[in-house]
Parts: structure tokens; sequence; C-alpha cells
């Protein structure tokens, strides 16, 4: 009776369509043949040899091990997910129901194993028909609002700013009209591709329906969002080819920032529309912000920063040069290199408009450069002509003086024109200086030994240690404007000039004080006992033909 009960079983268990397995001490036991086919092992390498751990992924050994530990008969008592590994290493999902039983006399798990791979496969397609567009596979108008607020919920969290773009395609109807609407979707799979890759892992690009795109930018600014924009107008303007036809579009984009412009949903989307009608009413193929203001500023930015990049090239720079006089003597001691923009549609752009625009674009490096061996060159010449010049002063932005390899470029700057290095003065800031003081220390004193003079700008305005400022080999210390401009009638700038003068004279630096206008001020500064001064009071900045001249003649010599 019990062999005929045991071949019934096996007969039974052989002829399932599903995985059936018995297990004791975390090894199998039995194993029917379609459990056997599903994981592509044969009999003999099943019984007594493989447990439950050998047939799952390394990463889901611990959930075994959980319901192992909590079940000592071995078996279980609800339905669990798996990820399966073959024999041949190929991976699929299965779900195991097992229960405690007995067989041979012995406690044992009985259990069975389900391919559900084809379900899981259709779950997924199911949700992605739910959150993503059919046509492109971005996130449809469904799952872009769950962005939106997550986006929005993180901004006000972390008090970030962010930004929507609506993109609407020009023309989009005459596509659909003239070649079809399979072309027309062809091409909004194309532009998809492209915009996919312009925006960053944590953007979100959404087709809202039709030929419109959302694009949500966490924790961006206007400036950002403006450059995002223009890269999604510039990548779509070469021509596609499909369908057999070469076509070219164009879009208009309109930005919405949070929370200027709105904090929430429906208000970030209706604005971002309104301003990419706007885009549309100026002519296409280009971004406008909500805001008018914001559009000015912006785009004048972005003029800037293109044009910058043509400055360069096209010779528009130049320099002039500002005298650095001696308060013992009024004697011209050196000059001050200055950067100007020659525009040749705007004119002369002074470098308070378009310096930090250079520092943010990553154009401040080979400006900066330009202005060393310019200055250099232009020093050299003066020279060269028998003019008495000692020192030559360039500035030095915070960027360019951390950039790699800036004690070589300036090295090289003096071999390539022929300048002795104690003719040069670099001038750094008092904040570039604090930055990472003991990297600082190691460059000012590589500077120091090649015999470049060195000198602390804008002093007063910053954060300087004295311990430091003892340490750094600085040479000069320039009392900034702002406490010279009112030095005749605010008791306060006076004390701070008046400070800066005792300290840098007791670490026997020299002291110049530039910004000086009038004869008052400069009575009081020569008072102090200040060493140099620079300012309109002697002479604008000049172009180098005029320094030349003033160099020549020296009519400060004497004078006061």
């Amino acid at each position: 009776m019990v062999k005929r009960e045991t071949d019934l079983f096996r007969a039974t268990m052989d002829a399932a369509q599903v995985g059936i397995f018995v297990m004791a001490r975390g090894r199998f036991l039995y194993v029917n043949p379609y459990m056997r086919s599903l994981f592509g092992y044969a009999e003999a390498d099943f019984i007594e040899r493989l447990g439950p751990y050998d047939l799952v992924v390394a990463e889901q050994h611990e959930r075994i091990a959980e319901q192992l530990a909590r079940r000592p008969g071995g078996g279980a008592v609800e339905t669990t997910e798996f990820t399966g590994r073959r024999q041949d290493g190929s991976l699929f999902t299965m779900s195991v129901l097992g229960m405690p039983s007995r067989f041979d006399g012995r406690v044992v798990a009985v259990g069975t194993v389900i391919d559900i791979s084809d379900r899981k496969q259709a779950e997924q397609r199911i949700r992605e028909l739910a959150d993503f567009d059919a046509l492109t596979g971005l996130p449809n108008r469904r799952l872009l609002h769950d962005r939106i607020e997550q986006m929005l919920a993180a901004a006000e969290r972390d008090k970030h700013g962010a930004a929507l773009l609506f993109l609407d395609i020009d023309h989009f109807k005459r596509v659909n009209d003239s070649l079809g609407h399979s072309v027309g979707d062809d091409l909004l799979c194309a532009l998809a591709q492209r915009y996919v890759k312009v925006v960053r892992r944590i953007d979100t690009l959404a087709r809202l329906g039709g030929d419109e795109f959302i694009i949500l930018l966490p924790e961006v600014n206007a400036a950002a969002a403006a450059d995002v924009a223009r890269r999604l107008l510039e990548i779509a303007a070469s021509p596609f080819s499909v369908g057999g036809h070469a076509l070219t579009v164009t879009s208009s984009i309109g930005i919405a920032l949070y929370p200027q412009d709105g904090k929430d949903i429906d208000t970030l989307l209706k604005n971002a529309d309104t301003a990419m009608y706007k885009a549309k009413e100026l002519g296409r193929n280009t971004f406008q912000f909500y805001s008018s203001e914001m559009n000015m500023a912006t785009l004048e930015r972005l003029m800037m920063e293109s044009n910058l990049r043509q400055a360069l090239t096209e010779e528009q720079f130049v320099l002039h040069y500002q005298p650095l006089v001696s308060l013992q003597n009024g004697e011209i001691v050196g000059v001050e290199a200055l950067i100007r923009w020659l525009h040749p549609t705007l004119g002369t752009i002074m470098p308070d408009r378009f310096i930090a625009v250079a520092e943010d674009s990553g154009m401040i490096n080979p400006i900066g450069d330009w202005v060393l061996f310019e200055a250099c060159r232009q020093a050299q010449a003066w020279i060269d002509e028998g003019l008495q010049l000692r020192t030559m002063a360039v500035n030095v932005a915070p960027v360019q003086f951390r950039q790699a390899g800036f004690v070589e470029m300036v090295a090289g700057a003096l071999s390539a024109t022929g300048l002795v290095a104690d003719c040069l003065e670099l001038e750094l800031t008092e904040r570039t200086v604090m930055h990472d003081a003991e990297f600082t220390l190691g460059t000012l004193s590589a500077l120091k030994r090649m015999g470049v003079s060195l000198s602390l700008d804008d002093f007063g305005t910053g954060y300087s240690s004295l311990a430091y400022l003892k340490r750094f080999p600085v040479g000069k210390l320039k009392i900034d404007r702002s406490f010279v401009m009112d030095l005749e009638s605010d008791a306060d700038d006076q004390a701070i000039a008046s400070t800066i003068v005792s300290m840098g004279r007791s670490l026997r630096l020299t002291v110049l004080a530039e910004g000086v206008e009038t004869a008052e001020q400069l009575a009081l500064l020569r008072k102090m006992g200040c060493g140099m001064v620079q300012g309109f009071h002697y002479s604008r900045p000049l172009a180098a033909a005029e320094m030349t001249e003033l160099l020549r003649r020296q009519p400060f010599l004497h004078r006061d």
C-alpha cells in the first residue's frame, strides 16, 4: 500500500507543470522534472547536493536565511518572490510557496516554484503604459505631475531654486499635414533622443502631449536654466533624416522659475506656457523667461558669454594703464594693467561687466593669461625705449591663481617677453590669498623665489589672519578704494586707513592707496605716511600710447 502511494505521489508530481520540491536540512530530497528543467540541472545534481542558496541570487541569501531561521522545519507559509539563477547563469523571477510536512518519517519542507517572469513583464508594461508616453518612452503627464511635486517639495525643504521649461516645436503641424503623422511621430522620437542628451540624470524630460515637452530642472538658478534652454535649441538645429526626408525644425521655450514665478504645479505650467508664447511672438527658435526683467539680465549675460569666446581670437581686448605714483617725490614708479573690451557694436565694456561672466564660463584663465603676456610685453617695450619703469602690476583672478601650472605660466610669460621678474608685480585680493592658505603660501613662495613681487589688493575688505599675513611673502598692501572715497569726512575710514598704513610699515611693507581723487585725500594719506597712491587725482587709466608719453614726461615729479 505504501509503495502504491509513493508511486502515485511521484507520478502526480512528475506530471505537474510547476516546480515541486521536497527539502530537508537545506538540501533537496526530491525535485520534479519541471523544476529540473526550470533550473537546467540534472536530477543527480539536485538531490542531496543543491539547496535554496544555490538557486537564488546572492543578494537575496539573507532573506532565505531569515525565513529558514523562523521555521526550524524548513517550511514557509507565505508566497515569496525571489530572483532565480539557472545553471547557465540566466535569471528569472519566481514565486515560491512552501509548507512543513513529513516525508519518510522526517520533517521536511514541501513547496512549489512558479516562473512568473511573463507576469512581471506584463505588470511592468502596464506600469509603463500608465506612467510613460507610448511613442517616445518619456514620462507622460501623470508621471510628470508626480515628479513636479517631488521637485517642489525638495526645493522648499532645501531652499533651492528650480525651473520648469515648456518646449513647443515650431510649425510642427506642417510636418503632419504635408508628410503624414508617421513621419511626425518619427520626428518626435528623434527629437526626444536628442533632448535626453542635454538634461542631467536628476532632471526630468517629459512629453506633455502632441509636440509639447516639459523639462524639470531641480537645484538650478536662472543662468543655468537659460543655458539648458540654449543647448536644447542648439541640439535640434542640425537636420533630421526621417522617413527619407531631411527635416530642420526649431522650437520655442518658456521658462518659469521656482519660487518667484510660482510655487505650485498649475502656476508654474501656466507661466511657462505664457513665456513660451512670448518666445513664439518674438520670431520662434528662442526662449523667454516668464519675467521680462529676468529676460533682459539673462540674455545680456548669455550674449556676453557667447561674445567673450570670440573676443580673444578676434583681438578685441586691450590694456589700459594707470600710473602708480610715489608720494616721496611724485615719480611714476609703475603702472597697473587694466583690461578693456572693445566690442565692435557695444563699444568699450569695462571689466566689472564681464569678469564675473568670464569666471563663471571658464574663460577667465585664457583671458588672464593674455593679460599677463601682454602686460609683460608692453613693460619690456617701455624699458627698451629707455623709459624708467620699476613695476608692471597685473591683477590675478582667484580661479586663474588656483589653476594648475600657474607658476609655470608666469615663468613662461617672463621668458617669452624678456621682462626681468622683479619688474612684474602680481596683485591678489585678500580673499584669494586666504582661500586654502597653506596651498596659497606654497604658490606665493614659488613666485617670490622666481623674483616676482606680490601685492595684496583690496586690503581691509576680507578676513586676513595677521599670522598668515606675516608668513606670506607679500611686499605691498593696497588700501581699498572704499576706505579712501570718504576719507575727508569719515572718521572710521581715516582710522582704518591709518591702521593699515601703520601695520604695513611695521611689517616693512609698501602701502598704496587706490582710488585717490582729491587733493584732500592725498594730503591725509601723506600725513599718515602712505608710500604710494593711484587714482584720478593723477590720471585715469590710459591707452599704451598715452601712457608712454606720461612716463616720458613724468609730470608729477616734485609737483606736490
